[in-house]
């Protein structure tokens, strides 16, 4: 019997209640899935998390806005992307470390400015290149809650899964990438409604 997959979560975008969202996710993939979750949480921006699980962790997902992370465990975040290793970014990944703001484009394969104003939902569409591909299997598009991001253009090397509409903005929402050999996905969706929403659950699992 295989062992389980040891996913490593951090925790600290605020706005979006992250700790509550992946504390939903966690649950999620743990009824479905041979995971074994840890769950590191940051109180506030300066709080001074060790990054330790993260040296053991076969896939680390991202989920925390602007923290000021430095030092030893900025490198060991760091050296963790370099050896190559699998990431998932949700949301504000994509400005997840104040002092590592290049971690956008150097590995999400992103080009976060800001956001347009919140408006109506935004419908979120499979892209029609991204037909059959085995990350969208078993999920149906839907809204979002949350207002788009600019992230035009993403990497040129980055495999385009999903888009989103909302007033007369169009913006991607959802990728794939490879960083040194290790498989990245990122999304722009992530508001706090978008973890009750069952398609959101599949397609992050």
């Amino acid at each position: 019997m295989a062992s389980p997959l040891k996913l490593c979560m951090l925790s600290g975008s605020f706005e979006y209640d992250s700790e509550e969202s992946l504390t939903i996710f966690r649950d999620y993939v743990a009824r479905d899935y041979p995971v074994r979750t840890t769950l590191i949480v940051y109180q506030n921006e300066d709080d001074d998390q060790s990054l330790k699980p993260v040296d053991d962790a076969d896939v680390l997902l991202v989920f925390t806005r602007r923290l000021n992370t430095g030092g030893e465990e900025l490198e060991r975040f760091k050296a963790y992307c370099a050896a190559g290793k699998p990431v998932v970014g949700v949301r504000t990944a994509s400005h997840a470390f104040q002092n590592w703001l290049d971690f956008d484009k150097e590995v999400l394969g992103g080009s976060y400015a800001m956001h347009w104003d919140h408006g109506p939902e935004a419908r979120v569409r499979f892209e029609l290149a991204a037909a059959g591909h085995p990350l969208l299997t078993g999920v149906s598009e839907f809204n979002s809650a949350g207002s788009l991001y600019r992230n035009t253009p993403i990497a040129d090397d980055a495999s385009l899964l999903m888009s989103a509409a909302a007033a007369e903005h169009d913006e991607p929402v959802t990728w794939t990438r490879l960083h040194r050999g290790g498989r990245i996905f990122y999304t722009s969706i992530g508001h706090q409604e978008d973890f009750r929403e069952p398609n959101f659950l599949r397609l992050l699992a």
